[in-house]
């Protein structure tokens, strides 16, 4: 089969041929349809401080169809449309026990979606309804990082909201906060491009970042905001949310910063406000959106922006590094 392989070092992303996996006796085999490209996968291929390592198979937004079932696995067939959770849990550990496979330091990786053929448990297969599609099912790791942060903030009805940021996770933490009571819901980011897609997926407003955007934020919310969800990941944006919170309003980190980002307590403090950095999602999330995907105020594949194969994934990286009119890209097997 062809595979992306990460050399380490900063060193760029190639397709090799590798062999095509045979399934253990718990495991399944899927012949991959689709793999999204996230920031992440990015970031952590560029050979600073958070890198994928040497030699790595990448891929964790994906789904296909399952091709080899493992002696042991019931309940799934040829066939079946699956979403992967890529993130493999031993069951034991306290990310575990907190249900964040993400956390989980032993259970492993099923991190191979750039990749004609992917292995994994079948126990970390998501079946899709009928009514979704393999780019549906693509959809349904971002979609899980942002419930798992819209959840743990404890959202209440009514809450007034900003989110951070024009990217995935940002338009999904809009998504979700929408679907989970928010009252009313800005967003803000440096550039006006995505607001089409800001509106779409559920926010009453947008807003540049600016010299007057605290007035702005507060009085489109109608005053200044319960929750913060920074989903920008960008040095600055930890200050800014405390700019904006309301006394003991949350902050919602889940931007993945990678670098130093100082906040100044005495600023926080004098707000009372709580700050939470997240990563992950829960199995049941993923179980969550496989069930409500297709139920929502808006279709989540409007994020999709552009699709390649797999063998110009190298080039579809050198050009998203670039400034670029891209959302979410799709690469098809």
């Amino acid at each position: 089969m062809k595979a992306a392989i990460y050399p380490g070092h900063g060193k760029p992303v190639f397709i090799a041929d590798m062999p095509d996996p045979q399934p253990g006796p718990e495991d399944v085999v899927i012949k991959v349809a689709r793999c999204g490209v996230c920031g992440t996968d990015l970031s952590m291929t560029k050979g600073e401080m958070w890198d994928y390592g040497a030699d790595s198979q990448i891929g964790h937004e994906y789904a296909g169809e399952v091709c080899a079932i493992g002696k042991n696995v019931e309940g799934f067939k040829i066939g079946d449309k699956v979403a992967a959770v890529p993130s493999l849990s031993c069951g034991r550990c306290a990310a575990c026990r907190h249900g964040n496979p993400v956390l989980c330091r032993n259970g492993g990786s099923a991190m191979a979606g750039f990749a004609e053929f992917a292995k994994l448990p079948a126990s970390a297969a998501i079946k899709l309804p009928g009514t979704l599609s393999l780019a549906d099912g693509a959809l349904i790791e971002p979609l899980a990082v942002s419930l798992y942060g819209v959840r743990q903030s404890a959202i209440q009805p009514g809450d007034r909201v900003l989110v951070l940021g024009g990217g995935t996770v940002a338009l999904y933490a809009i998504y979700w906060a929408r679907r989970l009571g928010a009252g009313r819901i800005v967003a803000m980011s440096r550039s006006a491009r995505r607001r089409e897609l800001i509106m779409r997926m559920g926010a009453d407003a947008f807003i540049t970042y600016g010299g007057n955007e605290v007035a702005e934020v507060a009085e489109a919310l109608g005053g200044a905001p319960d929750i913060v969800y920074e989903c920008a990941g960008a040095e600055g944006m930890l200050a800014k949310a405390v700019m904006h919170a309301a006394l003991f309003g949350k902050i919602i980190s889940l931007g993945f910063c990678t670098h130093a980002d100082p906040v100044m307590p005495a600023i926080a403090s004098y707000k009372c406000v709580s700050l939470q950095f997240l990563v992950g999602y829960t199995q049941r999330d993923f179980l969550y959106i496989a069930d409500q995907m297709d139920k929502g105020h808006a279709d989540p594949k409007t994020i999709i922006t552009g699709e390649a194969a797999l063998a110009d994934l190298p080039g579809v990286f050198e050009r998203l590094r670039a400034p670029n009119d891209e959302t979410k890209m799709h690469i098809r097997m």
